[in-house]
């Protein structure tokens, strides 16, 4: 009887005083939904999204890029001299950052899985191990293209305060200070002498 098909599977599950099995589908469900593993598949969960097996392929390629072009060189190597990593891996890299941006942006509108929320953990940990290589290990760095731009807006929001209290001084008007004199200086010498007549 399928009603009474639950109640058996319950009864069984839960038979054990720590209840194990439920213990750990819990956790398992658990974990699934906190590594957002359901991002990585297609809607109806049939396999990997096309998305990730193209980012996973991408980040075994640059993997292999760091391992050939380490090949060639001495185990005693300076931390700073990893020039050909730098030189020869650097398109595949590009491509690999930039797939995990344009990711990151199409998950939080819903991308091919549905679920709006993280990347999931498999493509968020290969990017984190890439970037750690890529910047600690080979200290592999891009020059930002924005330089020019930011020193250029920099310099003008500095010089702003500059222009704003010239400007104010120039446009103000000037009055010459006249400085009066007190008539008390006198009056208070009078009192001195009335006084050393008293005394």
């Amino acid at each position: 009887n399928s009603s009474e098909s639950h109640n058996c599977a319950k009864s069984i599950l839960t038979s054990d005083r720590l209840q194990v099995v439920v213990m750990l589908s819990e956790f398992f469900n658990e974990t699934w939904e906190a590594a957002n593993c359901a991002n990585c598949l297609k809607n109806s969960s049939e396999g990997l999204s096309n998305s990730t097996v193209e980012f996973l392929d991408l980040f075994n390629k640059s993997l292999t890029c760091f391992e050939h072009n380490l090949q060639g060189q001495t185990i005693d190597l300076s931390p700073n001299n990893y020039t050909e990593v730098c030189k020869n891996c650097n398109a595949t890299y590009k491509m690999l950052n930039d797939l995990y941006n344009n990711l990151q942006r199409m998950n939080r509108q819903g991308g091919e899985s549905g679920h709006s929320a993280h990347l999931c953990i498999d493509v968020e940990d290969a990017m984190n191990i890439t970037r750690k290589l890529w910047s600690r290990t080979f200290n592999c760095s891009v020059p930002c293209s924005d330089t020019v731009p930011v020193i250029a807006v920099s310099s003008f929001i500095l010089f702003l305060p500059v222009v704003f209290y010239l400007s104010s001084f120039l446009h103000s008007k000037q009055k010459k200070r006249i400085l009066i004199l007190p008539k008390r200086i006198q009056s208070n010498a009078s009192l001195v002498n009335i006084q050393e007549k008293y005394s």
